[in-house]
């Protein structure tokens, strides 16, 4: 019994908490805006924790479903070198979200 609950102590030391942080923005962010969520995007994924980019449309907003699409695969694309995407955009409701996961360091 104490052998055994020192093995789960041990395997449950080696497992890494999943960190997910969220980036929001609208349908028409300005490009200034987005660079600047872009950076902390590009951190989050350095830090090594998972992101979750979503826009979110308000009220008669989700008329520009296709601009806020176009937003997240640009946002993918900057950051390749960073972080793969785990999830493509995809619409819930209000929002569109889309997940990136970071890249392994070797």
């Amino acid at each position: 019994m104490y052998e055994q609950k020192k093995r789960e102590k041990s395997l449950k030391s080696r497992t890494s908490k999943v960190v997910i942080k969220e980036i929001r923005f609208g349908p028409q962010t300005d490009n200034h805006d987005y660079e600047f969520k872009k950076k902390h995007a590009e951190k989050f994924l350095k830090d090594g924790a998972k992101l979750k980019a979503f826009v979110f449309f308000k009220g008669r907003s989700i008329i520009f479903k296709e601009q806020g699409h176009i937003l997240l695969l640009r946002l993918a694309q900057d950051l390749e070198e960073w972080g793969k995407v785990e999830q493509l955009p995809e619409l819930e409701g209000k929002r569109m979200i889309m997940f990136i996961a970071p890249k392994k360091n070797k």
